[in-house]
């Protein structure tokens, strides 16, 4: 499965230049932990709720404060025609919970460690259904005519 066959949300994001009462808007709005920060058309940070918490809220930041003022930076990013098994390797490499989803450069969108969460539960579920029916009802042989 390709990268771009996990994202749930379209590319969402906000301009560094952007408050974080607007971020936190556009998050609360959209049902989303995390925006990525671009300028023309090229993500230069990412901007989580915990960004907005420890970073901005803890220490008494304005909420007119420049989303650029708390967001993570350099990004780190995956192409989006990627695997999803390359994702998984980079999240285990770079110990981060969100990846940057690029083509040529450019921001596509954001790939949670929450999406591959769940297309992996989904694959194992589907792995896991027949094995369950069996042990739950029994393995039944067709019937094969005795020869002789």
């Amino acid at each position: 499965m390709k990268i771009t066959d996990a994202l749930r949300k379209t590319g969402l994001s906000i301009g560094p230049g952007c408050t974080l009462r607007q971020a936190a808007e556009l998050m609360e709005c959209n049902a989303v932990g995390a925006l990525a920060v671009v300028e023309d058309d090229r993500a230069v940070g990412v901007v989580t709720d915990r960004d907005l918490v420890r970073r901005a809220v803890a220490r008494g930041i304005a909420p007119d404060a420049r989303v650029d003022s708390v967001m993570s930076s350099p990004v780190v990013s995956i192409a989006d025609d990627a695997d999803l098994h390359d994702a998984v390797a980079v999240f285990g490499r770079k110990a981060v919970r969100r990846l940057v989803v690029e083509r040529d450069g450019r921001f596509v969108g954001v790939l949670s460690a929450d999406d591959l969460l769940i297309d992996l539960a989904s694959d194992l579920a589907a792995v896991v259904r027949p094995i369950g029916a069996e042990v739950l009802f029994g393995h039944r042989d067709s019937s094969v005519p005795a020869t002789t």
